[in-house]
């Protein structure tokens, strides 16, 4: 039996949620984000999993094309299956209003959800800031007016989205907004976090303000937030969509071929350590043997093409569909994300590590302990210290050298672990009755 039979067999028992709708609030893509992966990966398993009603609840297309983040090419962005539906309320209001258009649609826009949606709902919001303070205010409205009765909510916090705001407020003296985050964080039925990194990252900003204000957020953070790893479509890589002459066909477009290259792929920002990765594989004895491939697209992607110096053997492609991520993740000799701790950024889980531990392909992960990736990757990778060239360099070399039967065992031992991730498992465990219980 396949590991992708047997992760099914084990989900398929007990499939039925205990929850007839569920509502995401999310940056949905095409933006080029975790979320909008795992909220594409949590509307499929709850469709699969017999939710009656899914709906995805987002931004304007426009507004996302004018906002500076990094977007999928239109033409890559997968359709969702039939019985999810995708809402993108326009905004409310005229030039009058400086700011809160949007929030306004889109809690608007929920409540007319909840009072047509009938049984139990879930409400469900991705990178709290601001969708929590948008769901919270929908879900109040719409009950202390009788409007609809009152979901389970459910806020995911990925700890930047946490630690962002509450650090900048704090080092302004703005405490107040700090306070309003964690309290609204709290006001959901079930706060959960993406990593247990991220849930101590999350208990010690509760502590900060607690010291600033006399709260005791710590306290209650560290006694009702759990832990809800990212849910992956472990079937897209187990079982893949396309087959051996597609995946030629799709690396030949861009001059490669199977097992012929290394390859980053994630968003293009300095937190990453992509401009790491450059150096080291100059130094490294893959220099010219086998082409970089950095994929992906960001704010600091201009800076990494600088980087790289019109490199012939470092190629850069912007422009990758999910189809095109799967045939790159299982065909490289080796996948690297050297990602390392920044001001502005701390990785805290590693989903693409995760997708590529998936992909079952012929390279072993290079990747760093910075953050939650130590939860992806379970130790079935090779580390490097974060920001350490020179350590780079030694794993890049260590690939180069190793033995086939030894890159393939490594990486079927992480492929095995990160199967655990997979989205209808997540889901299960988000809406399993016992877990379904509406704070009175």
């Amino acid at each position: 039996m396949s590991i992708f039979d047997q992760t099914k067999q084990t989900l398929n028992s007990n499939s039925q949620l205990s929850v007839d709708n569920l509502i995401i609030l999310s940056r949905a893509d095409p933006i080029i984000c975790g979320h909008s992966t795992e909220t594409r990966n949590l509307a499929e398993a709850a469709l699969r999993l017999g939710v009656q009603n899914v709906h995805i609840v987002s931004y304007p297309l426009d507004v996302l094309a004018s906002s500076g983040l990094p977007l999928k090419p239109e033409n890559s962005v997968g359709v969702y299956s039939a019985g999810i539906t995708v809402d993108r309320p326009a905004p409310v209001g005229d030039y009058k209003v400086l700011d809160g258009r949007l929030s306004a649609a889109i809690s608007g826009h929920m409540i007319n959800l909840l009072s047509r949606l009938s049984g139990k709902t879930a409400v469900m919001d991705l990178y709290l800031v601001p969708h929590g303070q948008m769901v919270m205010q929908a879900v109040a409205s719409a009950c202390r007016s009788g409007i609809a009765d009152a979901p389970v909510t459910i806020g995911e916090a990925v700890g930047s989205d946490i630690t962002n705001v509450v650090s900048n407020a704090l080092a302004t003296g703005q405490s107040g907004a700090a306070a309003l985050v964690m309290q609204n964080y709290l006001d959901h039925d079930q706060p959960v976090a993406v990593s247990a990194f991220t849930r101590e990252l999350i208990v010690a900003s509760g502590a900060k303000v607690d010291q600033a204000l006399g709260t005791k957020f710590a306290q209650q953070l560290s006694e009702r937030v759990r832990i809800s790893y990212p849910a992956i479509d472990t079937s897209a890589y187990l079982s893949p969509t396309i087959s051996e002459s597609e995946q030629a066909a799709i690396l030949s477009k861009r001059g490669l071929v199977r097992d012929g290259y290394v390859l980053f792929l994630s968003r293009l920002t300095k937190a990453k350590g992509v401009e790491d990765l450059i150096h080291a594989y100059r130094e490294s004895k893959l220099y010219r043997r086998l082409p970089l491939v950095i994929c992906g697209s960001g704010p600091d992607e201009s800076f990494f093409h600088k980087v790289a110096n019109s490199d012939t053997s470092i190629l850069f492609f912007n422009d990758i569909g999910d189809l095109d991520k799967l045939a790159l993740m299982s065909g490289c000799h080796a996948y690297c994300l050297p990602s390392k701790p920044r001001v502005e950024f701390t990785e805290t889980f590693g989903i693409a590590i995760a997708e590529a531990m998936l992909s079952g392909g012929i390279g072993p992960v290079i990747t760093t302990r910075t953050g939650g990736i130590p939860e992806a990757t379970g130790d079935h990778c090779l580390y490097h210290k974060a920001g350490d060239v020179a350590d780079l360099v030694a794993c890049l070399n260590k690939v180069a050298s190793m033995p086939d039967h030894f890159r393939a065992h490594l990486s079927q031992q992480a492929r095995n672990y990160a199967c655990r991730f997979d989205r209808e498992k997540i889901l299960k465990n988000l809406l399993a009755e016992n877990s379904v219980q509406a704070v009175a």
